[in-house]
């Protein structure tokens, strides 16, 4: 009869299995047999390795976790196999069962097509592709701009009161379409910029004092941060951009006439958090987290999946290319943001590498 235990594993929707020494299998719950195709019964007959690809990270992730003690996570790994598929990407998660025995639990999270285009196209890649959009806009757009300007300024001093509210509504609408352009015109940015050691909490600070000062002066911000973090390898000032987009979205979200409004600013150390590098087998370790959450509206659901995306906003009056370039900035750095957009405590979670000193080691606070 099926204990209370096995009802919980085979009630997750995610593949999970318990490894025990020489990488057998202990147990699978039935997303895993749906995801391998294959029975309990079978895979406890093999090892890991038998239904795996050979030279998978799972492998080494798993004996990783039974050295350390401790959770490791890893994303976009690829085990795929003629059996499995030509392309099956995961994200594994995998931690010691906490007795003395070696078992691993690990649980496999699949992308699908979409999350991956999502993922891969939006963060990396659909910054990229309005490049060319955003330069032709500068030309094409920019220069005829400026032309309408002067003439309803030329307007404006010839025109009656009433006329010149029409004039000033040119200007002022001229106005807004070149901050747009211009804001377009940082996706086709390719130029190589300075990075170097940056303490994320001075970042973090400068960040809340311009809030602070300004459109937050009626939030509560509220400090989480993990004193012993070590720098990040990033520029400073693209750094605070970042930090800076989120933080404004985040008091919107909360809105001016709140009077619990609150964000938190986070960090962490997170360590066994790695990401492949495209076009190569190298996996680059991500250990630095910033999150900045807040208690506000939240993010529709059926925005959620879009966040990322050029032109996608839920203000009226947004250009929808501020998150687009926060992903856009975090990715150029090597890093990935991620939304959890949970009611009344959204948050917003960036990952990013450490910076290293020529040695190879992590660079003193």
């Amino acid at each position: 009869m099926m204990g209370i235990n096995d009802l919980i594993m085979n009630a997750l929707p995610l593949p999970v299995l318990t490894i025990g020494p020489e990488q057998r299998v202990l147990h699978a719950n039935a997303a895993a047999e749906s995801f391998f195709e294959m029975s309990l019964r079978v895979m406890q007959r093999q090892k890991l390795s038998d239904f795996i690809p050979f030279g998978s990270p799972i492998m080494a992730l798993v004996e990783d976790v039974r050295q350390r003690g401790s959770s490791v996570s890893e994303h976009r790994v690829d085990i795929g196999s003629p059996r499995l598929g030509a392309e099956r990407i995961v994200d594994v998660f995998a931690t010691p069962l906490g007795d003395d025995r070696g078992r691993v639990v690990v649980m496999l999270q699949e992308r699908t097509i979409a999350y991956k285009m999502d993922r891969q196209l939006t963060h990396r890649g659909a910054a990229r592709s309005i490049t060319a959009l955003g330069a032709m806009l500068a030309h094409e757009i920019k220069n005829p701009l400026s032309g309408i300007r002067g003439a309803a300024q030329l307007l404006e001093q010839s025109a009656a009161e009433d006329d010149r509210i029409l004039t000033r509504l040119i200007c002022d609408e001229t106005d807004r379409i070149v901050k747009l352009v211009e804001r377009m015109e940082l996706f086709g940015e390719e130029r190589p910029v300075e990075r170097g050691p940056i303490n994320v909490h001075g970042v973090l600070d400068h960040v809340k004092r311009l809030a602070q000062s300004g459109f937050a002066r009626h939030i509560r911000f509220v400090e989480n941060y993990d004193p012993s973090l070590p720098p990040v390898l990033a520029n400073r000032d693209q750094l605070i951009q970042v930090v800076l987009n989120l933080v404004k979205n985040a008091a919107e979200a909360v809105g001016i006439d709140a009077s619990d409004g609150e964000i938190i600013l986070s960090t962490a150390f997170r360590t066994g958090v790695r990401l492949q590098v495209p076009g190569s087998q190298e996996r680059l370790s991500l250990p630095i987290e910033l999150a900045i959450s807040d208690n506000g509206s939240g993010i529709p659901p059926e925005l959620a999946s879009d966040l990322f995306e050029p032109f996608v906003t839920t203000k009226v009056q947004g250009s929808g290319l501020g998150l687009a370039l926060v992903a856009k900035i975090v990715g150029d750095h090597g890093g990935i943001v991620e939304c959890d957009p949970a009611p009344r405590r959204t948050t917003f979670r960036i990952l990013l590498p450490m910076h290293r000193a020529n040695d190879g080691r992590g660079a003193e606070m």
